[in-house]
């Protein structure tokens, strides 16, 4: 006899973990802005620090650091993602020729 709130059997989630993925992705974001804030800290802020504000030639490197760090992040995640893109169609060729050759 089956329950009405699912048949008693338990059921498999569909995709990916929303969760998971948000999770992961706060990590990613969390890590890039470490990243960024170390590198760009590092070059462009002064090592004695007179004031308590940045300077404004500290304030013109940081934006210019902070632009280029992420442009460089978004070259290489366009790289990646059209490398992946390029090994799916080499296994999905690859599958269609076993298919074809294991009839």
């Amino acid at each position: 006899m089956s329950s009405f709130f699912g048949g008693g059997q338990a059921q498999q989630p569909q995709g990916p973990d929303p969760v998971y993925a948000a999770k992961t992705e706060m990590e990613m974001y969390t890590d890039l802005f470490n990243k960024i804030s170390g590198q760009c800290f590092k070059k462009c802020a002064a090592v004695k620090h007179k004031e308590a504000d940045l300077t404004l030639g500290e304030m013109a490197c940081t934006d210019r650091c902070v632009a280029k760090y992420l442009e460089s992040q978004q070259r290489v995640g366009a790289v990646l993602q059209e490398a992946n893109e390029q090994q799916l169609q080499q296994q999905q060729q690859l599958q269609q020729q076993q298919q074809q050759f294991g009839r």
